[in-house]
């Protein structure tokens, strides 16, 4: 994932960004509790979609003596300038605060002591059994404390423009566009036979950008940006050098069309046909969708991310976290297991299209069966499955933003100016260096 440009997705796409829930008991587990009227507050930002899904309405009427009250900021950024000054004023938190994927490695190195740490709760193996393990691992300090519960995951494939393929010359058919780029070196290979092809959209690249192939490919390493303690290692990172190699190969050949995601012009060219394959999570689909409403249907279709049978890819996804010194303790943290439960996954998937972080919910049939008729009915809950249950435990560190855009900006550099590739990673390595302050 793109943390970045997550968070910038975070304000450019608050109708669309898909953050979701998993974790802890059912609903015919989920008691009356006390008598007495209790206001439950939940701090999020973007869009959760626990309301419009229905699931704070269902909670309230198991529980009547609770009443729920959400509050969102649209950027996650300035939601979690927030919350950092709340955390270190020890007061004004909600009983529940969201805590994104762009952030969680800060709360777990700084902040894990303010929230409640699910491995010490009676209920903790049950729990962790909920989740991924990379889920379960992203919110894990090095001594064990958990502090949330995920929410949504953002597996990756590669979304494609089929008017594009076949204009270009280029098989079309899901399947066969899959065994078109098993490796990303394949996937280079197909973006220069459609550069090349005589009958292609003059205007169109192969790709929206150079970050979207590094960012889907970074963390398919072994490491991205930190070793396994967090701390940053871009320049030793195997993560990086390959996802570098294919990135800027892409840069300096031209079979990007260099744009800034979640900008204007980027925004605008899915309609225009300025690009013909996107890296795409899960929530992806909708952020399209919308930027092409009704004409787009049936022109997208969706293969895997090269490189997935070896290692899938994640961008977003967010947890649920309960202030330990909140005034309703015991019921947030009720709350919060209802919420993230996997019975609930699997209704914000199917009423809201957030992909779940819990593998009993992205095994239970309503989710595996599912297609998006907009994507030419592709078999999206099969798809972003079986890339779920491949990604790769990266570790990830409180720099990763910065780190990412260090890159991201080199690549950019020899997409527009024509640096050199070895000149733009050690520009890039510099920055990233200055950012976490070695």
């Amino acid at each position: 994932m793109s943390v970045s440009a997550r968070g910038r997705a975070a304000s450019a796409a608050l109708a669309v960004l898909l953050l979701t829930a998993a974790c802890g008991g059912s609903d015919d587990d989920a008691g009356g509790g006390s008598d007495d009227q209790i206001t439950l507050t939940v701090g999020l930002f973007g869009t959760f979609d626990f309301d419009n899904a229905g699931l704070y309405d269902e909670y309230m009427e198991l529980h009547p003596n609770i009443t729920i009250e959400q509050t969102a900021v649209a950027q996650s950024a300035a939601y979690y300038q927030a919350l950092q000054t709340r955390l270190a004023a020890g007061s004004g938190l909600a009983d529940i605060q969201g805590l994104e994927i762009g952030f969680i490695a800060d709360v777990v190195r700084n902040h894990a002591d303010a929230f409640v740490d699910w491995s010490q709760e009676d209920d903790a193996d049950e729990l962790e059994g909920n989740f991924y393990d990379w889920k379960w691992g992203q919110a894990s300090s090095e001594d064990g404390k958990v502090v949330g519960l995920g929410t949504d995951s953002g597996p990756q494939a590669m979304c494609y423009r089929k008017d594009l393929f076949e204009q270009a010359g280029l098989p079309t058919d899901r399947e066969q566009v899959g065994d078109l780029w098993p490796d990303w070196e394949s996937y280079l290979d197909a973006g220069r036979q459609y550069a090349a092809a005589p009958g292609k959209q003059a205007d169109s690249a192969w790709v929206d950008s150079p970050a979207s192939v590094f960012s889907s490919s970074v963390y398919q390493g072994e490491l991205a940006y930190n070793d396994e303690d967090g701390n940053p290692i871009p320049g030793e990172s195997d993560g990086v050098e390959s996802a570098w190699s294919y990135a800027s190969q892409a840069a300096a050949e031209g079979l990007t069309a260099n744009l800034t995601q979640f900008g204007d012009e980027w925004n605008a060219a899915f309609s225009n046909g300025a690009f013909a394959t996107i890296a795409c999570p899960a929530w992806m689909l909708g952020y399209i969708n919308s930027q092409m409403g009704d004409e787009g249907a049936g022109l997208w279709d969706i293969a895997p991310l090269p490189g997935a049978d070896e290692s899938a890819s994640n961008w977003g996804g967010s947890w649920l976290g309960v202030p330990a010194n909140g005034e309703h303790v015991e019921e947030a943290k009720e709350l919060a297991e209802w919420l993230t439960a996997p019975e609930q996954q699997v209704k914000l998937f199917t009423r809201t299209a957030h992909f779940p972080s819990s593998p009993q919910a992205a095994e239970d049939p309503e989710v595996v069966d599912a297609v998006n008729e907009y994507f030419s009915g592709a078999p999206t809950g099969q798809i972003f499955g079986e890339a779920a249950a491949s990604i790769r435990r990266t570790p990830i560190g409180p720099y990763d933003t910065q780190i990412q855009e260090a890159f991201t900006t080199a690549l950019t550099d020899i997409a527009t100016s024509g640096t050199d590739p070895d000149e733009a990673f050690d520009n890039a390595l510099q920055t990233a260096q200055q950012a976490v302050g070695g």
